[in-house]
């Protein structure tokens, strides 16, 4: 699998480099240097806005039986997105990280794992709304695209598999207990322990509808967001797109990222789908692909120091779990 992602990356950032080169590299560097740096900073502040979006959509689904700092399910997004889109893992590593950030601000690790098992289904089922959006967009912009008929399958499956994820965590706790004992046996003593804490834990969240409604209400909120940031990041380029059909790339740009969840940083994909969309919506593709090249520098000027502060504060940790087994 490593080997897997490794090869899709290069693949990708082979395929991302080829395709700024056809287009023009001249052409979309102008196109990236006529961006301010005050536009600049709208953009990273725009994407500061969403993570507490996002990770109010998080503590929402979280039931209210402990204290604590909304923030810290804020930061626990923010080091999960940093982590998906600055450091070579697919997002399944992100998801991995942001639980662990907020583990180090208090919060269980079985309540981290299960309310990121949970918070990611809820994100997905609102990524779905918004996509079938998207698609509803792209019909009656382009009825007669290639992409319709694509979409419109992987949305059905998209359905489908999400209905078969949410069963897996709840109707089918016991096999999915068994499941996980089994492999989680090979690494830890207490395997039998730990998975039925976790699975304690997500049928506490799922008996929350109305925070379940809330999150995934948040959620679509902020894929709404998303395409706020598009339409800034175009606009900002002097693409004049409409709301709705930047609205419509970026819904289905992050349907094409989810599929391709094993590439890391959607290395390619990203730039790949900025050109194909952007020009079923008359915009050009040297355009698009400077939309995509602003979203990366956006990501690493927000996403590199948000990882230096997550290592400073396990630095912190390591430290002081040292001085307690000194004292011993």
């Amino acid at each position: 699998m490593k080997k897997l992602s490794i090869a899709l990356a290069l693949a990708g950032l082979l395929l991302g480099t080829m395709l700024i080169g056809w287009f023009g590299f001249g052409r979309v560097i102008t196109g990236i240097r006529s961006i301010g740096w005050e536009d600049f900073g709208l953009i990273v502040g725009w994407q500061l806005v969403l993570f507490a979006v996002l990770g109010l959509a998080w503590d929402a689904i979280v039931p209210p039986r402990e204290s604590r700092r909304p923030f810290v399910f804020i930061w626990g997004r923010m080091v999960r997105d940093a982590s998906t889109n600055c450091l070579p893992f697919s997002q399944v590593g992100g998801f991995v990280f942001g639980a662990r950030a907020v583990t180090l601000h208090g919060v269980s690790w079985s309540l981290a794992t299960a309310s990121t098992v949970v918070d990611v289904t809820a994100e997905f089922l609102a990524q779905l709304a918004v996509t079938a959006i998207g698609l509803g967009i792209l019909l009656a912009r382009a009825p007669n695209s290639a992409l319709a008929v694509p979409l419109e399958v992987g949305l059905g499956l998209a359905v489908v598999a999400c209905a078969a994820l949410i069963w897996l965590q709840q109707g089918a706790a016991p096999t999915f207990a068994r499941l996980g004992r089994r492999i989680a046996g090979r690494w830890f003593d207490d395997a039998q322990d730990r998975v039925e804490v976790l699975q304690a834990e997500l049928g506490l969240i799922y008996g929350h509808a109305v925070r379940l409604a809330i999150g995934f209400s948040v959620h679509l909120l902020g894929w709404l967001g998303t395409g706020v940031a598009g339409w800034i990041t175009y606009r900002a380029l002097g693409v004049p797109i409409h709301f709705d059909d930047a609205l419509a790339i970026e819904a289905l740009l992050s349907a094409m990222a989810a599929m391709a969840f094993l590439v890391p940083v959607n290395a390619g994909v990203q730039e790949a789908g900025y050109a194909g969309l952007g020009a079923i919506f008359g915009v050009p593709p040297e355009l698009s692909l400077g939309v995509s090249l602003v979203r990366r520098a956006r990501d690493l000027a927000v996403g590199v120091p948000i990882l230096l502060i997550w290592q400073a504060f396990e630095m912190r940790r390591l430290r002081h779990v040292q001085r307690v087994a000194t004292r011993r």
